[in-house]
């Protein structure tokens, strides 16, 4: 059976705002039930382990997120995940960092998240995120100290997206401009598009509506 890790954040304030935030629920419940669904094994896991804080609860008319809000076992993976420091990513195909706008202030600068990520990608195995989630990759280097996104195709939540939810001057930085000054080739959609980029062993996703469509592209890159 393959195995996935989804890594969510810890950071439950924005910044000096003290706005709560969190993980963005669509973007974990989503792929989540691609890979499920296709007999995928997942775990997930956080930057301090324990309770992941959830970053507002999104609409449950989504069937999907519904289906997982109901479900104990989910809630209780949600209230205990793994800490990422304490996990072997050597036995996983896949790493996956989901998005919501806490991931921007601890995912970048975060030594597990970047260790996690070199060895994974140097393992010849998957790395993916959506939305806010790319923000892990920001300053994830190979072990020959060059940028992972550098010269790869990524989406990532935009900086249009960004003003459009009025958080321009909340976020510590600005991530599609911040991965492109690290070399990534950043893919831009309208806002609020279905938008997947596929790069070799590397996944990304725009923004929320894009989960879904990410879980089938990690899906068919693990077959």
């Amino acid at each position: 059976m393959k195995k996935v890790l989804f890594v969510v954040t810890s950071c439950n304030e924005k910044g000096e705002t003290k706005i709560p935030t969190g993980f963005n629920l669509a973007e974990v419940t989503h792929p989540l039930s691609v890979l499920e669904d296709g007999g995928v094994h997942v775990d997930i896991a956080s930057i301090k382990g324990g309770e992941a804080p959830l970053d507002g609860l999104e609409d449950l008319n989504d069937p999907i997120n519904k289906k997982y809000w109901a479900d104990n076992s989910f809630r209780n993976r949600i209230a205990h995940t793994l800490k990422l420091e304490d996990v072997d990513v050597s036995g996983y195909d896949a790493i996956f960092f989901a998005g919501g706008h806490g991931t921007m202030w601890d995912f970048p600068d975060t030594p597990a998240v970047q260790k996690a990520i070199r060895e994974v990608y140097e393992d010849g195995k998957i790395v993916s995120a959506v939305c806010h989630g790319p923000a892990a990759l920001v300053n994830a280097r190979l072990s020959d100290g060059s940028y992972l996104v550098a010269g790869k195709k990524i989406a990532a939540f935009t900086d249009d997206e960004e003003e459009e939810v009025q958080s321009t001057n909340v976020v510590p930085f600005l991530l599609a401009s911040t991965l492109e000054s690290h070399g990534a080739q950043h893919q831009y959609s309208p806002n609020w598009s279905d938008n997947t980029v596929v790069d070799g062993r590397l996944i990304t996703g725009q923004n929320p509506q894009s989960a879904f469509s990410l879980g089938k592209a990690l899906l068919n890159a693990l077959k």
